[in-house]
């Protein structure tokens, strides 16, 4: 007896393994599946720009991450609000103070960034919204407003035609790039009713048939995660979603997450995700008394953990965690 619809995951069309570099570009549940591959010790880079919701503001970042170009004092993308310097381009949380200091920050993530892309064996990119904000100075497509008054943009729904194209044009320079890399697409479950509940409909389904035009022009190079389809029809129910009803539920996106498990780990991938978890466990651990030989001998046989993964799998970077290990003996 079934209590949902069960969805097909495309399993065995790609092997995501802690070897594996991979990019996350995308909407905030980008952000999320992000969380997990990095408290997993996976290696992995999580929008360089923050979030990102429509498919041509995906393409402008990704363009600009394989290009590399960095911004300066004259890019048309920086401007002041309210006291802030901001980025067209950017989330508010590379929002700085002074020009200069935004300067310094984006430049930094985006050196980052285009320096792992050439080396990616996957780039995943959530779709969230296939309505964009064009900013009326210029005709540039925002990646976040930060509170502009809403006369200084133009809003309206993209079309399936230039979705494919812009979003292909990219594909088709980074693997210029990168011959090797993979594109995983997905559409994020999140709700848009700001936009209205029927064109949120009509926004989720123009992603849907974007994605399908591009996977069925470039099949060796792509691949499509059903993420909103398990959302829709696993999960439809109220009880798995947030208190704003709009975002998924803490266990929703965690049985997404087993879903992307299924789909594109190894059985040793798997023992090894219990194993990079439990370290990540043992950290989070607040103990009732710091000081006490008990816990000291807990953390030391995290750092013994840490070792043992260490000599395993060399790859997988650890400083943080010996660090913060370290910081708690020595108290």
């Amino acid at each position: 007896m079934f209590f949902s619809t069960p969805v097909e995951l495309p399993c065995g069309t790609l092997d995501i393994s802690h070897k594996s570099r991979l990019m996350l570009i995308g909407s905030c549940f980008a952000g999320n599946i992000g969380a997990a591959l990095l408290d997993k010790k996976f290696n992995v880079d999580v929008n360089p720009f923050g979030v990102q919701y429509n498919p041509l503001s995906i393409a402008t970042v990704l363009t600009r991450i394989a290009d590399g170009t960095p911004f300066d004092n004259c890019s048309p993308e920086l401007f002041e609000h309210n006291g802030k310097w901001h980025s067209i381009l950017h989330h508010s949380d590379f929002s700085r103070d002074s020009k200069a200091e935004l300067i310094e920050g984006i430049n930094g993530r985006l050196s980052k960034a285009h320096n792992a892309i050439g080396e990616c064996d996957a780039i995943i990119i959530t779709l969230g919204t296939a309505y964009a904000y064009t900013r009326n100075s210029d005709n540039s497509v925002a990646g976040n407003c930060h509170k502009l008054p809403g006369n200084c943009f133009t809003r309206s729904l993209l079309g399936i035609e230039e979705i494919t194209q812009r979003l292909q044009s990219v594909m088709q320079r980074i693997m210029r790039l990168n011959p090797n890399v993979k594109f995983i697409f997905t559409v994020s479950p999140i709700r848009h009713l700001r936009d209205g509940a029927h064109d949120n409909q009509k926004s989720k389904a123009t992603l849907l048939l974007a994605i399908d035009r591009i996977t069925e022009a470039l099949p060796q190079n792509t691949a499509y995660f059903p993420s909103y389809e398990i959302m829709m029809d696993e999960l439809r129910d109220y009880r798995f979603y947030a208190d704003d009803m709009l975002h998924p539920s803490a266990k929703a996106i965690e049985y997404i997450w087993e879903c992307f498990d299924k789909c594109y780990f190894s059985e040793a991938t798997r023992r090894l995700n219990t194993r990079t978890a439990e370290i990540a466990r043992g950290l989070a651990h607040r103990p009732f008394d710091p000081g006490s030989d008990t816990y000291r001998q807990f953390v030391a046989q995290l750092i013994q953990k840490i070792e043992a993964i260490e000599k395993e799998h060399p790859y997988i970077d650890f400083e943080n965690e010996k660090r913060q290990c370290n910081t708690l003996l020595n108290r």
